[in-house]
């Protein structure tokens, strides 16, 4: 919750969700694929975030940013750690958000994909009846496929 101040970060905030989240829906279209399912693509987006929110950080609060890498109430012996282990953590999110959405956009596609293929094969071989099950499965996965999309745009 970032207050009045943050309004003005709303629009990007915005655009960004929609852009993650159509490039995530196209992908349920047959033969086209999803870019958010590329690693590259997603480091791009997740690193140039990393990198535009920690120098809006110190533009707005200078060097009082860098309290972020140490909690507050922490021994000062321990401090040394602390902001090594902090700054290993908000360098690696960059990682995170990249790998989570890839992993989670691909991994959706290839259960689609492979049950897609067994209710084809299932139909192909005359078993007409059997095939509605696999096929309500589909429409299923299809329906949380979508809401998958939506939910990792809006985590990203």
């Amino acid at each position: 919750n970032l207050g009045q101040k943050g309004q003005k970060y709303f629009p990007f905030i915005l655009c960004l969700f929609l852009f993650i989240a159509m490039l995530n829906i196209l992908g349920l279209f047959p033969y086209v694929f999803t870019p958010t399912a590329h690693l590259v693509m997603t480091f791009g987006l997740s690193l140039s975030i990393i990198i535009a929110v920690t120098i809006s950080g110190f533009i707005s609060f200078k060097l009082n940013f860098l309290s972020i890498l140490m909690p507050g109430g922490v021994p000062l012996v321990l401090a040394p750690v602390l902001v090594l282990i902090e700054t290993m953590s908000y360098m690696i999110r960059a990682i995170s958000l990249g790998v989570r959405l890839a992993a989670n956009i691909s991994a959706g596609h290839l259960l689609f994909a492979i049950l897609s293929g067994f209710a084809f094969n299932m139909m192909v071989n005359g078993l007409i009846v059997l095939s509605l099950f696999p096929v309500l499965i589909l429409v299923f996965i299809t329906l949380l496929e979508i809401m998958v999309a939506v939910i990792q745009a809006y985590v990203f």
